[in-house]
């Protein structure tokens, strides 16, 4: 493996490149054709409602009658110079308040003993950072013409091609990019599923086709590859040693290449962040460094110019007049690099568990219609798999793993999820009436592009 691959020693699978060129349309946003609504593949966007509560607005206002502004700003000024002394140790505090002078700024006070200067860093790390632009192919729904040659019919509409832009990181000298999985693979309504094409632009403006090595929707994270050499790597961190309240600095391309290679900065604002996306919970980085559609891929970097994130979502939310800001969040660099690894060693992520089973939640109305517990239903049974080989049959309906009740799939789902392939679980399942106790080996879960086998789903009942 080459020298600058940061994250093992394994020697990386050589890859045949087979370059597709296309001419990109520099759009800032995907745009859906027939005037529907854009594709949101650049970034996730969770909508949350604010319940209750309301904004506060603070007017300020001063006639003649009233205190002058400028005794009040002085006054004022005057009030924060003493309370700060006061708060300052007593070997610090200056007899005359007009005397502290030295006090640090934020970014003195966020920042690593190890920090560089911020235009350092962004000199550093730009050559690393990378546009990704996808091409999507998406076959619009058919539509009812009552115009048609014999008195009307369904239209059958042609395949049409849509634009996103995302951003990605250089990791190594020999071509291998990071960015998110969203950015190339589309699992919205849309469900355009990969994109045909993909290429990347450098800082320099040179733009390259990119080969998709493999992606993992879970995690949200793809690994690309461009058929060159004597790239710059980006510096990659340890996001274990990140605190609460550090500097960070993140890079991207907001809203498209127009923006190319945009800056922020804020502090970290909460690490290991639960946040679930698209019905996936994700342990994330939380910071108010301004993250928005098109940065998703890039670099969340420290004070020291280190990439210890890759940012991957905002929460966005309005209510009347208020708005929700500052609550973006990047995926742990530390978490990333195994995914990384396996994803161009395996294509796929290894050691993730699976049952091998399709299945679908039994509500109240089916459990009463057919007499059958609230549960999870076995639609069917994958041949080989760890169900078949314990004795799992089609009909049963799963109401407890590991000795805790469950109802849904993602109940399931979530308890499986504990565990490691070939560790076992044991499932209580309900046949003919009778309840039975059935210990299973869960099997790895594997697939091309690193997607893996998600049987234990829910479908909706109607």
């Amino acid at each position: 493996m080459s020298d600058n691959y940061p994250f093992n020693d394994e020697n990386k699978p050589q890859e045949n490149y087979n370059s597709s060129s296309f001419v990109y349309e520099n759009n800032n946003s995907p745009k859906k054709p027939n005037n529907h609504t854009g594709l949101k593949a650049v970034a996730f966007i969770l909508c949350m409602a604010i319940v209750g509560g309301g904004s506060v607005q603070i007017y300020k206002y001063m006639n003649e009658d009233k205190i002058p502004v400028s005794d009040f700003e002085e006054e004022s000024s005057e009030t924060s110079r003493a309370s700060l002394q006061q708060s300052l140790p007593d070997s610090s505090k200056a007899e005359n308040p007009e005397e502290v002078r030295d006090i640090p700024s934020l970014i003195d006070i966020a920042s690593r003993a190890d920090a560089k200067y911020l235009p350092d860093i962004v000199d550093t790390i730009m050559p690393s950072v990378v546009g990704v632009a996808s091409t999507f192919e998406y076959t619009p729904e058919m539509t009812y013409n009552p115009w048609g040659m014999w008195g009307g019919g369904y239209s059958n509409p042609e395949p049409q091609e849509i634009q996103a832009t995302g951003t990605g990181i250089v990791m190594s000298d020999d071509g291998y990019i990071i960015t998110n999985a969203h950015v190339i693979y589309d699992d919205s309504e849309y469900k355009c599923g990969e994109a045909i094409e993909v290429s990347v632009v450098f800082s320099d403006e040179t733009e390259h086709d990119a080969k998709i090595i493999a992606y993992d929707t879970e995690t949200d994270i793809a690994v690309l590859k461009v058929n060159e050499t004597g790239l710059t790597p980006a510096e990659f961190g340890n996001s274990d040693d990140l605190r609460v309240g550090e500097l960070v600095i993140a890079v991207g391309n907001p809203l498209g290449f127009e923006l190319f290679g945009s800056v922020t900065s804020g502090i970290v604002s909460a690490k290991n962040r639960q946040i679930d996306i698209n019905e996936k919970s994700m342990s994330l980085i939380q910071t108010d460094a301004a993250i928005n559609s098109g940065n998703s891929g890039g670099p969340l970097l420290n004070s020291a110019g280190q990439v210890i994130g890759i940012n991957s979502a905002k929460i966005s939310s309005t209510y009347g007049s208020a708005s929700v800001e500052g609550l973006c969040f990047a995926i742990p660099i530390n978490e990333a690099k195994t995914i990384i690894d396996d994803l161009i060693n395996y294509k796929y992520v290894k050691g993730r568990p699976q049952i091998g089973i399709s299945t679908v939640d039994v509500t109240e109305s089916v459990s009463r219609y057919y007499d059958i517990p609230l549960g999870v239903y076995v639609q069917s049974v994958q041949e080989g798999g760890a169900a078949d080989l314990a004795g799992i049959q089609k009909g049963d309906v799963i109401i407890d793993i590991d000795g805790e009740a469950i109802t849904t799939a993602d109940e399931l789902n979530k308890i499986k999820n504990t565990h490691k392939a070939g560790e076992t679980i044991t499932l209580t399942v309900t046949r003919a009436g009778q309840d039975i106790k059935i210990e299973v080996i869960l099997q790895e879960a594997n697939s091309n592009k690193g997607i893996p086998f998600t049987d234990e789903t829910s479908t909706d009942d109607n």
